[in-house]
């Protein structure tokens, strides 16, 4: 137990905890030390860096693993930081998600009866190649994954475990995204190299070249990107060659191709924070869920996994109509953003009203665009605070029936999970990327004399420590 923050110890890893820790065990004479290892997967030996230590236990990082657990697969894909658990098998992936979900909701959330209410575990449908959006970063500051050396170069790829200013290339498919899309990212990084423009520099904060953002449509089978640089120099980037260069590789799967300025120290593609240009094509893509049609930007908040977000919002469907006389009531979307559980409401009933609200105005008329699109005319939406909303609209007043609730990864804030109570609705449907957060708010909304139902299990991001989850709660 001689060990302090930033020590290199070898561990085995023994378990996992919920969020992709894996657990370690060190025997001492007070008994097992816990340390927890974020992406340990039972089974490995591995070598970590300790990032803090405590009385009772300690966290570290994986830096390398020196014997591989007798769980893993070898697998065709670039490893990346993004696909902790591509090597073990979808079904160990899926065990260890619903085992410490479920023991997550037994001790935040305080359900006793877990397996009885627990509903079933949803698989994601495509298990690789399954994301629509990527965000590729540059830096000219490079990681060797075969040696693991430093490079002062051009890098463009995904960032370093554990650093934000060292980038890893991409040379072939990971197994998340387009296959194409990342098996040409090495042609797309030479070719960029050689205008001579250089890439980011995040510790002096400085460069051309930023980040790369693709966006791909299933339905279509098209991908839409978005190269983000700097300002200076930009009169030397010759962006029309590059969109034919594009096109070259991509053919008629290149939706279109947009030029986004951001002078912004942040390390993020901010891309709502400079100018945009459409330099080829169209600025937005069509993708199709449950049957409807919604129209994607590069800013729009969509689901990343389209395929099992489908199987999502028709366990969202379920609980919101299963024993549920919705005549003459409302149901709310809340957090609605653009719009697509409301409209997939929408088009499932007749006598039923729909009103999406969300505080965000822009993602407001993104949804009522969408609804446009879908021509659906029975939904209503409201750029509001839910704390207010009552007041603005009274006509609401007493009518709301049933919440759907889609909260982003923070969860709801206290203040505003009490204003949601104080809606009056007789069930809400919470949907929640974040179990942990659903468990703390599960708590508070069954000391308001909401009563857990039954819950499921959606696994939207395979090869990762991510599980959604749906609940339905009743009053009492």
């Amino acid at each position: 137990m001689n060990f302090k923050k930033g020590d290199i110890i070898e561990l085995e890893i023994h378990d996992m905890a919920f969020g992709g820790k894996g657990i370690s065990r060190v025997k001492t004479e007070d008994g097992d030390f816990v340390i927890f290892v974020i992406n340990g997967i039972p089974g490995q030996t591995v070598k970590a860096k300790v990032m803090k230590k405590k009385k009772r236990f300690a966290e570290a990082r994986k830096i390398e693993v020196i014997t591989p657990s007798a769980d893993e697969i070898e697998v065709p894909f670039q490893p990346i930081s993004g696909a902790p658990y591509i090597t073990l098998p979808i079904s160990k992936q899926q065990e260890y998600k619903k085992l410490t979900a479920l023991d997550l909701f037994r001790k935040i959330g305080e359900i006793d009866n877990t397996e009885e209410l627990f509903d079933e575990y949803i698989e994601s449908p495509e298990v690789y190649n399954y994301r629509n959006k990527m965000e590729y970063s540059f830096s000219v500051i490079r990681h060797d994954i075969n040696t693991n050396e430093e490079h002062d170069d051009f890098g463009l790829g995904f960032k370093h475990t554990g650093t934000w200013w060292k980038v890893e290339n991409l040379d072939k498919d990971s197994g998340l995204f387009d296959k194409q899309m990342e098996d040409s990212l090495k042609d797309i990084r030479t070719y960029l190299e050689q205008t001579g423009l250089p890439a980011w520099h995040p510790p002096k904060k400085e460069g051309f070249y930023r980040h790369l953002v693709v966006r791909k449509s299933f339905s279509n089978d098209e991908l839409l990107l978005n190269l983000v640089t700097t300002s200076i120099d930009s009169d030397k980037f010759d962006k029309n060659a590059f969109a034919t260069f594009l096109k070259d590789i991509l053919g008629s799967r290149l939706a279109g191709f947009i030029h986004t300025i951001n002078d912004d120290v942040a390390d993020r593609a901010k891309l709502e924070q400079g100018p945009s240009g459409l330099v080829t094509g169209n600025e937005t893509i069509i993708e199709s869920i449950l049957g409807l049609k919604f129209e994607i930007s590069m800013q729009s908040f969509f689901q990343t996994n389209p395929a099992s977000a489908e199987k999502l919002y028709q366990k969202v469907i379920d609980y919101t109509f299963e024993d549920n006389d919705l005549e003459n009531q409302v149901v709310m979307d809340l957090f609605c953003g653009t719009g697509t559980i409301g409209q997939i409401l929408a088009s499932k009933t007749k006598n039923t009203k729909i009103i999406g609200v969300d505080i965000v105005a822009s993602a407001i008329d993104n949804a009522k665009r969408n609804a446009k699109l879908n021509d659906i005319s029975d939904i209503d939406f409201y750029a509001a605070d839910v704390g207010k909303f009552l007041k603005e609209y009274p006509q609401y007043e007493g009518k709301i029936g049933t919440i759907v609730l889609d909260p982003p990864r923070a969860g709801i804030a206290p203040k505003t999970l009490k204003k949601v109570i104080n809606l009056g609705a007789k069930r809400i449907v919470y949907v929640s990327c974040n179990p942990a957060t659903q468990a703390r708010d599960r708590v508070e909304l069954r000391n308001a004399g909401y009563e857990l139902k039954k819950f499921s299990l959606v696994d939207q991001f395979p090869h990762t420590s991510h599980v959604e989850s749906i609940m339905l709660f009743k009053m009492t």
